[in-house]
């Protein structure tokens, strides 16, 4: 019963702390910085526009949609979505925020690879992530060709989940670092406001680094059962 086996912990306990740890820090920084003002007066919709503007994008939307942190750039109907709190408020958080996701829409537009390749391999990864364990189970409980077989499937569609969440943190880096530089050039927010949009948008880049290591070290004990099954 690999349910309750002891060395499940050993992988998965790390990064489960490490995650929660990501979303402490995450919370804090956002909270903090949600609450002083940038100077000038820019919210995190106007940032996100001024962005799009200046790379020559007119037809990605800046909508607000509801929900905490639950900001996010669709690239399939061209929307930059903004969480009320990002969208309405001229905070060093939310433009923080905002210019991350306008980040995002930049890489659409000028092909990024790491994005394109991720876009890929989304309808891959919900079938993996949630199918991928499943069968991997079937196969522990099944004897012979059948089990293994049936393990081993479970283990490639769960290792596109692995391989996502490897393939986002590029993604997700890149998308700062044009942050980071478009809000100072674009006068959003002076140098010394940077110190808390890099304290905001680096706890949110440590919440993709605990995922990956989650997905992986998921991967990782799953082979291990594997190896001493065999």
């Amino acid at each position: 019963m690999f349910y309750f086996d002891p060395l499940y912990f050993l992988y998965a306990l790390p990064p489960m702390l490490l995650g929660l740890w990501a979303q402490f820090k995450v919370k804090s920084a956002f909270k903090k910085y949600s609450q002083i003002p940038t100077q000038s007066g820019i919210n995190g919709a106007e940032a996100a526009r001024r962005i799009l503007e200046r790379g020559g994008i007119s037809q990605v939307k800046v909508e607000a949609t509801r929900g905490m942190l639950s900001d996010h750039y669709d690239p399939r109907h061209k929307a930059l979505r903004l969480s009320e709190d990002v969208y309405g408020m001229a905070s060093i958080a939310s433009v923080g925020v905002a210019a991350h996701e306008a980040g995002h829409a930049l890489q659409d537009k000028t092909g990024y690879a790491p994005l394109q390749i991720r876009s890929i391999m989304v309808p891959a990864v919900s079938i993996g992530s949630n199918v991928g364990p499943i069968l991997f189970m079937a196969g522990m409980f099944l004897a012979g060709t059948l089990g293994t077989t049936l393990a081993w499937a479970g283990i490639a569609l769960f290792g596109s989940t692995a391989l996502f969440a490897l393939v986002t943190l590029p993604v997700e880096f890149d998308a700062s670092r044009r942050a980071k530089e478009l809000l100072v050039s674009q006068g959003i927010v002076s140098r010394a406001e940077m110190q808390g949009v890099n304290a905001v948008l680096d706890a949110a880049a440590l919440t993709y680094v605990a995922a990956a290591a989650q997905a992986i070290m998921q991967l990782v004990y799953f082979l291990s059962i594997m190896n001493r099954r065999d």
